[in-house]
């Protein structure tokens, strides 16, 4: 225990970092402005089980500006979470608190980060990422209290900031004590809210305070899930943004609701048994929005009158809002079921492939939920030796082996890979679609050959693939549990594929898979 404490506390290996910094950069949405958001990428790697420790994490830094990336597992209350003093923090007890600091990543590994009635505060603070968080029922009235009742909020010259894969949830109303759960007011610029569940709450959040509150913005919502939430997805006061493929079902009240200037884009959402989810309300001051591609199912729209403006029961844009960075639109038909696979802490950080599928997974430290959904036609490329993955002679009959070979891109290359099973996949060459890998004989012993054969479903012909981190890939048998393998570790055309035991860092059990 005391060994693997020790190496927890620990600096990560270059490995590690690698991809978390690789998984901030990937991401799609405003913060990716403004210089772009890594959080504490290339900084020390440290772990917490309260809020106190994240606190001297933050502390214990040479300066308030020295990247540093903090593993939160357990539950954070606050019986857990004291003030800690430092020339590098301004922390609180009823908080989390990120206050006049910058390049932090706070993020949940192994069994997951629950903040139970404890908000996380942003204030004067820059380039930082929240992820694979679990935040729930933060009080403003009643006992406890903390963070003026949001989950998560954000105010006083906050700049660069990436959500994602985080739950944020309530249990009810202002009347049962909570204000809202995603909040940016005063100066607070280049969000993103990602891959993430709002749910139960009287208020989702609001950009801009008050109608005087004009320097917020831009803000990204994308692959995120609303669900039974009165109003507020968001409220935006003068700020432009950009929502796509979210999931908002049983809106009670009001959604979307730029006022007084605000501008949102609104694309391939998929709106579901609500009210009123777009639209000004509760003011004459309009705001304006940009519609495309989006599903209303069973959307009941209110009359037009004084301070109730909806944009249904036809939307039709009535602006035109200008996004500056790369983006993929999965169909709105299908947002319902990736928003579901994908959003939320504790789901393996699995995002969309931009094609109604789903790809990745990261290191949050959830052992078999690093495992990714991979779908489409791809060339694999054993990392070590960066050749690809070649059926022998370009054969299309029973028994053909699998070995690698210098890049030829031609369709002994390529392999379709497709979901069979939940996390389990079949691989098939392009070359012989009816053939899939197959562990000769059923085999569950290290070194057994990988060859082709008709594909039966067998679990001899299923393999999941587990996230290596910075794009790797390790392909796990399901009849073995043994990794696919080079033999020898050799880099030479001809080496062989068969199974092995897997082995931590070993590159010829790593594979990256490019789209063709």
């Amino acid at each position: 225990m005391k060994t693997r404490n020790l190496f927890k506390l620990a600096t990560l290996s270059g490995v590690m970092m690698s991809a978390l910094y690789a998984s901030s950069t990937m991401a799609s949405g405003f913060h990716t402005q403004n210089g772009g958001t890594t959080g504490g990428a290339g900084g020390q790697v440290v772990y917490a089980t309260t809020g106190t420790q994240i606190h001297e994490a933050l502390c214990n830094r040479a300066s308030s500006d020295t990247p540093i990336i903090i593993h939160v597992e357990g539950t954070i209350n606050h019986g857990n979470t004291s003030k800690v003093s430092g020339d590098s923090c301004n922390t609180a007890a009823d908080k989390i608190e990120i206050k006049e600091v910058s390049n932090i990543s706070i993020i949940g590994v192994g069994n997951g980060a629950l903040f139970d009635q404890l908000g996380i505060h942003l204030r004067a603070a820059s380039n930082i990422i929240i992820q694979n968080v679990h935040v729930r029922n933060v009080k403003k009235s009643g006992s406890p209290i903390s963070n003026g009742g949001d989950a998560i909020g954000m105010e006083s010259d906050v700049f660069n900031v990436w959500v994602d894969h985080a739950t944020l949830e309530a249990s009810g109303g202002e009347s049962a004590g909570y204000d809202a759960l995603f909040d940016m007011k005063a100066n607070t610029k280049y969000v993103t809210l990602s891959y993430s569940i709002l749910r139960n709450s009287g208020r989702g959040g609001l950009v801009g305070s008050s109608d005087s509150d004009d320097s917020n913005g831009p803000v990204t919502f994308h692959h995120n899930l609303y669900q039974n939430i009165d109003s507020r997805t968001p409220l935006l006061r003068h700020a432009t943004a950009h929502a796509y493929n979210n999931h908002y079902v049983s809106i009670n009240e009001s959604g979307m609701n730029p006022r007084i200037g605000g501008e949102m884009r609104a694309e391939n959402n998929y709106f579901e048994d609500s009210k009123d989810v777009l639209g000004t309300f509760y003011t004459n001051d309009m705001g304006y929005w940009q519609v495309s591609g989006n599903i209303w199912d069973n959307i009941t729209w209110t009359d037009d009158a004084s301070k109730n403006h909806p944009a249904g029961p036809n939307p039709t844009s009535t602006t035109s809002v200008s996004i500056p960075y790369s983006y993929s639109l999965d169909n709105a038909s299908c947002v319902p079921n990736i928003v579901a696979a994908t959003a939320g802490a504790n789901k393996g950080l699995l995002t969309s492939d931009g094609s109604c599928g789903t790809t990745g997974g990261g290191n949050d430290g959830s052992g078999s939920s690093n495992n990714g959904t991979v779908n489409g036609t791809y060339r694999i490329t054993p990392v070590h030796s960066g050749s690809a993955l070649d059926v022998d002679y370009c054969g299309n009959t029973n028994g053909t082996n699998i070995h690698q070979w210098g890049w030829l891109n031609n369709d002994c290359q390529k392999f379709n890979i497709s979901s069979v099973d939940g996390i389990w996949h079949r691989i098939s060459p392009v070359v012989a679609p009816t053939l899939g890998f197959d562990v000769d004989s059923l085999s569950t012993s290290a070194g057994a050959n990988i060859m082709l054969w008709d594909y039966w479903g067998g679990a001899n012909q299923q393999f999941r693939f587990q996230s290596a981190g910075s794009g790797k890939w390790r392909i796990i048998n399901r009849n073995s549990e043994l990794c696919l393998d080079v033999a020898g570790n050799s880099a030479n055309a001809g080496a062989n594929l068969h199974q092995w035991t897997c082995i931590s860092g070993a590159e010829n059990q790593m594979f990256e898979l490019t789209r063709q």
